[in-house]
């Protein structure tokens, strides 16, 4: 293989004495994503019940994004248009839900020279698997399974994939240690390694052990719990919604809310296994690792359950970066898509991104050069709701209904007071309705 020129004049400046804090290799890259998975839900970020060993250690020597989203989908699974943007950098109504004609993140570094790899779960078509993966172990090709008996497949220098043997073993366990098995090959290549999780995504299975440690002590519902939502959304018999009867109750969702935190805490222990592999195999300190999910859940906020919902407990997600050049400590509450999540990966890495990317690197915030590299959110799901979030307010549009719902964020960050009504807020009103009208046009919205 021929190496980049930028690694060329590393290796040159090594061998001619250079400093010790010369970089031996271009920063590698570890992408775990969740399924799922609430914003609230890790403890060093202000969820003081749920035990998140890993995640902390990474909010404490990385940046957390505070106000990353998903832009949205236009299908009730939402993961797979979230997938596809975050791998290909395109928004929401430009991006190809099997990534058909769409150049991908892996892509671009398998071109700056690095070794690709994946594990877990992949909702994206199998024709794209191995395009943009050279290399995969124990990846699941489809949205949800018993998580004690996910079938998968793995390849290798993008052949044809070849059924695993069924494993009785938990899915979170069973990626995790695809993962550690894929760092234990590693040589001295640089790397781009993709593991997805199913958790907390339902039928919510925890191992025993994490399980019964919420046995008596199950959170209590979020602070915006209601027994129903207050009016139709136009999604509310999809299959998430159906999980649960009507009206729901506390302690429904709170035993539901057990199941997921115990998922959460199973997930994050195999975490700690693969980032332990990576010390251990001494590449940690040169590996960029970007945690989020691919969008959040309701699971009793607004009476919802699912994430047919563009309400800030479904579209946000966690989102922590670590690594080199990646400041510690630091938490950013700029406006983010999730995409640009990759975009920031690839600045730090100096790997040109794929075509027709719209992800905005982020690095320049954490480096205090800019204050936000957006200004608003469009959200959207089906052709139901949109909405338009700016630092401090957010409107809601539910355009089949002719109803609004406005938020001051600022204030009231569980989306609790709906101030559309409220006639001190009209000239707000129209000004972020204008808002949304311009970015609907700005993404190519085909909502009419």
């Amino acid at each position: 293989m021929t190496l980049p020129v930028r690694w060329l004049a590393a290796v040159f400046l090594l061998a001619a004495g250079a400093s010790a804090a010369e970089p031996r290799r271009p920063p590698s890259v570890l992408v775990i994503l969740s399924d799922d998975q609430r914003a609230d839900t890790i403890h060093a970020l202000g969820n003081e019940a749920i035990r998140t060993p890993a995640l902390d250690a990474l909010v404490s020597r990385g940046t957390v994004f505070t106000r990353a989203s998903c832009m949205g989908s236009t299908v009730p699974a939402v993961c797979v248009p979230s997938r596809a943007m975050l791998l290909s950098g395109r928004s929401l109504f430009h991006v190809d839900l099997k990534l058909d004609g769409c150049d991908t993140w892996p892509e671009a570094f398998a071109r700056a020279g690095y070794r690709t790899f994946v594990t877990g779960k992949w909702h994206n078509g199998a024709a794209s698997l191995r395009r943009c993966f050279a290399e995969g172990d124990a990846v699941f090709l489809g949205g949800m399974h018993d998580q004690w008996a996910v079938p998968t497949v793995s390849f290798r220098d993008h052949g044809p994939p070849v059924n695993d043997e069924r494993r009785q073993i938990h899915s979170s366990e069973l990626f995790g240690a695809a993962a550690e098995g894929f760092v234990s090959r590693l040589g001295e290549e640089p790397f781009f390694a993709w593991l997805a999780f199913t958790a907390p995504h339902d039928p919510r299975q925890a191992p025993d052990e994490f399980r019964r440690r919420w046995d008596g002590r199950e959170p209590p519902p979020p602070a915006n719990f209601l027994p129903e939502h207050p009016f139709d959304n136009g999604e509310l018999r999809v299959r998430d919604e159906m999980l649960l009867g009507w009206p729901r109750t506390r302690r429904d969702v709170s035993e539901a809310l057990a199941d997921y935190h115990a998922c959460v805490e199973a997930m994050d222990a195999r975490i700690g296994r693969v980032v332990a592999a990576l010390e251990a195999k001494g590449r940690l300190d040169d590996t960029l690792i970007l945690f989020t999910s691919d969008q959040g859940l309701a699971i009793g906020s607004h009476g919802l359950l699912g994430k047919q919902n563009v309400y800030e407990h479904s579209t946000r997600a966690p989102a922590i970066l670590a690594g080199p050049g990646v400041p510690a400590g630091k938490r950013i509450d700029a406006l983010a898509y999730l995409f640009d999540l990759t975009s920031t990966v690839g600045d730090l890495a100096a790997v040109p991104p794929p075509d027709r990317s719209e992800g905005k690197s982020l690095v320049p915030v954490m480096r205090s050069e800019k204050a936000m590299i957006r200004e608003s959110l469009l959200l959207a799901y089906k052709d139901v709701q949109r909405a338009f979030v700016t630092l401090d307010w957010k409107l809601i549009d539910y355009p089949q209904v002719g109803r609004f719902q406005l938020f001051d964020l600022a204030r009231d960050a569980d989306e609790i007071d709906d101030r559309s009504n409220d006639p001190g807020q009209a000239g707000r009103l129209a000004e972020l309705k204008a808002g949304l009208a311009a970015e609907r046009k700005a993404a190519d919205d085909p909502l009419r």
